[in-house]
């Protein structure tokens, strides 16, 4: 049954960077805004990452500087 009667809003998107993981089977990523390093590593696989630009949905990230906060501990 579909039981949607109003359409899907479009969210307003931009060109946002994000950092990549370099491994070709891992899907990770994560926006640069978010991330805590200066370089990060992947989160799912712990590769390294590279930068590129993305279209994304616009965020606001009230915490302007991430990277320059205290890194919590890692729960692997």
């Amino acid at each position: 049954m579909y039981f949607r009667k109003k359409p899907v809003m479009n969210l307003p998107q931009e060109e946002t960077a994000v950092w990549s993981c370099t491994k070709e089977d891992c899907t990770g990523w994560v926006r640069d805004d978010f991330a805590f390093q200066q370089v990060p590593t992947c989160w799912q696989c712990g590769s390294p990452m590279t930068r590129s630009m993305k279209m994304l949905p616009k965020l606001v990230n009230k915490n302007k500087d991430m990277k320059a906060k205290k890194q919590g501990v890692a729960i692997r």
